[in-house]
């Protein structure tokens, strides 16, 4: 088998993996979204990172990838941790002490200048920072948040394959056209 045939079955092989890949991370958000729940993946998390608190190592606007907690986890000084707040909100950062035996936590933002007011207790960490992080796509992640960008989440893709049709059906036709019209202008023998 010649090198051309071989880089084409691979590149299939890999855009099929990649697109079958991509069809359950957008059935997983679909499903999570009409749920009320945050997409979760085998037990992970995207959450966007919208403030400059854990920069540089975490920049804003990132997607951080989170393992969701179990009960009986344990966390340590220097973990980086996901946790909701007293106001409902989600943050990121790290573990600066361990207080109780292991229920509360002093956390601080990497690039702030004190820890945070308020003790984190166990039960409110929602998940553990897994070193993965995807620069930029935060923003787009929060835009989906709102009820236009959960349109665009269920809408743009179908859109995109209807329009993918018609240009193969456009690019079928030129060509079926092309091939007509040179056996038209071929004499016959």
């Amino acid at each position: 088998m010649n090198w051309q045939k071989t880089k084409k079955i691979v590149g299939n092989i890999g855009s099929t993996f990649l697109y079958i890949f991509l069809a359950v991370i957008l059935f997983n958000v679909v499903t999570s979204k009409m749920a009320g729940e945050p997409p979760s993946i085998f037990g992970y998390q995207m959450k966007a990172v919208l403030s400059g608190s854990m920069e540089p190592g975490i920049k804003t606007g990132s997607i951080i990838l989170i393992k969701n907690t179990d009960a009986g986890d344990q966390f340590a000084k220097g973990d980086v941790i996901t946790f909701i707040t007293e106001e409902k909100i989600l943050v990121t950062h790290r573990i600066v002490e361990v207080q109780d035996g292991g229920s509360h936590f002093i956390t601080k933002g990497d690039n702030n200048n004190g820890p945070d007011l308020e003790p984190v207790h166990v039960n409110n960490i929602v998940g553990k920072y897994t070193d993965i992080t995807i620069p930029y796509v935060g923003y787009i992640f929060k835009i989906t948040e709102s009820q236009l960008g959960g349109a665009l989440l269920l809408f743009l893709p179908g859109i995109l394959l209807v329009g993918y049709g018609l240009l193969s059906i456009w690019r079928t036709i030129r060509i079926a056209e092309s091939y007509k019209n040179a056996e038209a202008e071929t004499p016959n023998k």
